[in-house]
């Protein structure tokens, strides 16, 4: 092989490098968020049961004492049913009687 022949296959390499590289057309669905609101709200409601179950497992493995538990339950409960009632909000369904006051209640921190 002569040098030329190697010259225009390393242009001929280049420029489909190139080509491969700058030549992506963007589609409609590369710049759609794929996850909805709704899909974070669902996330974030299956995290607070998770918790719950793992807390009522501590709890019960002697982890946590009474007070502790009930408090931390509560504020879990309390997020649950905000998020609840985010997702109603979202969908446009209207909130139950629990969801509506737990929303009402001051997050305690």
């Amino acid at each position: 092989m002569s040098s030329v022949d190697i010259g225009v296959a390393c242009i001929l390499l280049a420029a489909g490098i190139l080509i491969f590289v700058f030549g992506v057309h963007e589609d409609a669905s590369d710049s759609a968020p794929h996850r909805t609101g709704l899909d974070q709200l669902m996330e974030r409601r299956d995290a607070i049961y998770e918790n719950l179950r793992d807390l009522r497992f501590e709890y019960r493995a002697g982890k946590y004492s009474e007070a502790d538990y009930d408090e931390i339950k509560q504020s879990l409960e309390i997020e649950a049913a905000r998020v609840l009632a985010d997702m109603d909000r979202f969908t446009g369904g209207a909130p139950t009687p629990a969801t509506r006051q737990a929303a009402a209640q001051p997050q305690n921190k």
